[in-house]
């Protein structure tokens, strides 16, 4: 929900993506929109462990299904993620290249 300005109004969209503007000019970083900043915010705080519904609360979004359907290709990572760290808790680790070789028996030849 939009802050209103000063004189009570809800703040224009394009007034905030225009100091958005301005801001990224004075920092001299590449342009964005608020939809990226919103985008950015969610993939990252997925990435850290955040959970969903936490996530769902802070864009703002009316279902936990609308955050997950958005942002299931960020989950992907983070589930890949959480069997790896399974996979240590369990020392599942990948076994390397020596321990894969199999003695070749003795024939005697």
């Amino acid at each position: 929900m939009c802050e209103p300005t000063a004189a009570g109004r809800v703040t224009d969209p394009r007034s905030l993506n225009r100091m958005l503007n301005i801001l990224c000019s004075n920092a001299h970083v590449h342009r964005v929109r608020v939809h990226d900043l919103r985008h950015t915010c969610a993939s990252l705080l997925l990435a850290q462990g955040v959970d969903a519904r936490t996530i769902m609360e802070t864009l703002g979004h009316s279902t936990i299904t609308m955050t997950l359907d958005t942002y299931a290709h960020v989950m992907d990572t983070t589930l890949r993620a959480a069997a790896d760290r399974m996979d240590d808790a369990l020392n599942l680790d990948e076994p390397d290249e020596k321990s894969e070789a199999v003695a070749e028996p003795d024939t005697g030849d």
